[in-house]
């Protein structure tokens, strides 16, 4: 083969490799968005981005259009909620590489995070008024009303940080300020304290969790800021600010959300006093009454553990997770999902999945067990997110999840509260709509389960506190 017909053959090829990609690229922008409600001109669907307890109108959405995921816009931005386990799993696991990425949401850029002060800090929180536990928050609070699109323009124009803060609109720069604040506090504060006291034990929220999930030979109860500060003097150097960071960010992303589930326990405990029993009756025979649950006895409590799956399936802490972005074009199912869009995996409306988890307003531990009475391989928590985008502290959040749990239903009776006349106060069960779900104030009663169980809390806060 001659040079010009050499030539001509590699020019040939390297025309048909850009054609061929020109055409795929133009094939993807020609297919259709996931399907969604009508969108306006320029606005899209900036109307029809719901504000309160957007989890159930995106589930909703997906029964209406017949499909597992579903697409709107605002202003330019696409935005697609993932509704299915088996959407969920293609999209954020098989193709993680793709939609991982983190949206670019100015106002959440503003604050900082905080996980669970004692570890953390090692600082006991007060049982009313504490002061730290009041600047966390205030800085989640001020992210949860951040989050969701469409909740500030300025997530959809960037542009419009730069308005002055006097101008009409311009509220939500008085609300970063505000956020900025917030966060600086909740990074500061409580690792100034830390800084102070690094020779201080490791002191738990509660005594009784402490004994279960935290006595064990060998590990070192100071607190992990103290850790980091002491392995930084070693190699001779101390970046403050890093460790204060990661400390916040933990505290942030796991106080919330294991308070929100903990609460939702404690709920279902009080509505359903035949799975508490249940519960209870297995812990006295595995346990023993005369002993606190410990993390090796986790194993032979089956009905636990299931009770421990439904508190995470019934009621998520996390209804929309949080969200992803596409770092690339891709297609599902034969839908475009362009690069940049803002995706969500609506864990709500996978957990009233009917064909997976049959009547799913009902709180349920038996839906975790096979027809043989084995617990059945469902031990995905979807609360703790997908893909490369995971929650890292799952294995502490699941520890401090089950832990309480277990130590309170060895110890204490929930039940509903009693009016002045005897009889039962009704609780409706009703949930907040911020981006992690909390139960509204209900009335409930928690008393010891008898003089043994009352003598084994007061003797495990006395032995945490010497």
């Amino acid at each position: 083969m001659n040079y010009s017909s050499l030539a001509l053959l590699t020019s040939t090829v390297v025309l048909l490799k850009l054609f061929q990609k020109y055409f795929n690229s133009w094939h993807r922008r020609h297919l259709p968005f996931p399907p969604g409600p009508p969108s306006y001109p320029f606005i899209g669907n900036f109307r029809d981005l719901p504000t309160k307890l957007p989890w159930l109108t995106y589930a909703k959405w997906g029964m209406q259009y017949g499909s597992d995921v579903v697409h709107a816009s605002a202003l330019g931005q696409h935005i697609v909620v993932v509704n299915s386990i088996k959407a969920v799993v293609e999209l954020f696991e098989k193709r993680s590489h793709i939609h991982s990425d983190r949206p670019v949401i100015t106002m959440i850029e503003l604050l900082a995070a905080a996980v669970i002060m004692a570890t953390l800090y090692g600082y006991e929180v007060r049982p009313s008024n504490d002061h730290f536990v009041a600047l966390s928050e205030n800085a989640v609070n001020k992210f949860s009303e951040s989050v969701f699109p469409g909740a500030a323009a300025v997530n959809t124009f960037p542009i419009l940080r730069y308005l002055p803060s006097w101008m009409p609109g311009a509220g939500f720069q008085r609300f970063a300020a505000e956020s900025r604040q917030s966060a600086k506090e909740m990074r500061e504060v409580p690792f100034d304290f830390a800084k102070r006291n690094m020779v201080a034990s490791n002191v738990l929220i509660t005594p009784v969790f402490v004994h279960c999930c935290f006595q064990h030979d060998g590990v070192d109860s100071k607190s992990i800021v103290a850790r980091l500060l002491e392995a930084n003097q070693a190699r001779g150097r101390v970046d403050e600010i890093a460790i204060q960071e990661v400390a916040a960010v933990a505290y942030a992303a796991g106080s919330d959300t294991t308070v929100s589930a903990l609460a939702s326990f404690f709920l279902a405990m009080a509505l359903h006093p035949d799975v508490q029993k249940k519960a209870q009756t297995e812990i006295d025979t595995v346990v023993g009454i005369h002993q606190l649950p410990e993390f090796k006895d986790r194993p032979s409590l089956p009905y636990v553990e299931a009770l421990y799956r439904e508190v995470m399936r019934w009621k998520p802490v996390l209804p929309l997770g949080l969200a992803h972005a596409s770092s690339a074009d891709d297609i599902y199912n034969g839908y475009f999902i362009p690069k940049g869009t803002t995706v969500f995996g609506n864990i709500w409306a996978m957990t009233r999945d009917e064909s997976i988890y049959p009547d799913p307003e009902r709180f349920n531990p038996d839906r975790f067990f096979t027809a043989d009475r084995k617990l059945n391989d469902d031990d995905t928590i979807l609360a703790f997110g997908f893909g490369r985008r995971i929650c890292v502290g799952r294995h502490t959040a699941d520890a401090s999840v089950w832990g309480t749990i277990v130590s309170v239903l060895s110890t204490f009776n929930i039940a509903k509260a009693k009016d002045a006349t005897g009889e039962d106060i009704d609780i409706d069960p009703k949930y907040s709509d911020a981006i992690v779900s909390h139960p509204l104030p209900f009335p409930c009663s928690i008393i010891p389960r008898s003089e043994t169980a009352k003598s084994l809390v007061q003797a495990t806060t006395m032995e945490t506190h010497d």
